[in-house]
Parts: structure tokens; C-alpha cells; sequence
């Protein structure tokens, strides 16, 4: 495993994230469940990009949001157009605070 975080997403924002230190994996479009599997095995930490998140396959993505290592996060995108999914809303959803 490596020492460096990965981020999965486009082009701009990984030359920000490369900058900063975390090594940038640009997946192309239907490789994004495989780019996924690939940075989890390589990483301690792995920040998703929205839109690579949601072209991920559901059970997926879900399997790697709920272990416990490597820590996966989705990220907000550059333009904002792909919506954060909302955890505080969906635990309190979960717990019967909301309907």
C-alpha cells in the first residue's frame, strides 16, 4: 500500500490535489469501477469526485463508503454540478429522525 492519498477525478482538480501532494488517477469514462477498486487497494485514504462517484457502480461504491480502510470520500467537483451526497441527512433519515 502506499503512503500518499489518491484522487480520483478530472484533470483540473487532480493538478491540484497532485500539488498537494496525493498521487491523481483521471479514470476514463466506464473505468471509473475499476479505477476505484485499483486506488483502495494502493491507498490509505481515496477522495472520489462526485461525478466519477456517480458513474461508479452502486454496490460498489457502497462497499468502499462503508469499510472501514482505506477511508473513502466523495469530494465536491470543480463546477459543482454532480450533488455531495448528503450523510448527516441520510444517518438521521436511517434513525427515524426524518421522513
Amino acid at each position: 500500500m502506499s503512503a500518499a492519498p489518491v484522487y480520483l477525478g478530472d484533470e483540473v482538480s487532480a493538478a491540484g490535489f497532485r500539488l498537494a501532494g496525493l498521487q491523481v488517477r483521471v479514470p476514463q469514462r466506464g473505468d471509473e469501477t475499476t479505477a476505484l477498486s485499483s486506488a483502495r487497494a494502493d491507498a490509505p485514504l481515496v477522495l472520489v469526485a462526485a461525478t466519477v462517484a456517480a458513474r461508479v457502480a452502486g454496490r460498489e461504491l457502497r462497499v468502499a463508503l462503508a469499510a472501514v480502510t482505506p477511508l473513502v470520500l466523495i469530494v465536491p467537483d470543480l463546477d459543482g454540478g454532480t450533488p455531495v451526497p448528503d450523510l448527516a441527512q441520510r444517518l438521521r433519515r436511517q434513525l427515524g429522525l426524518e421522513t
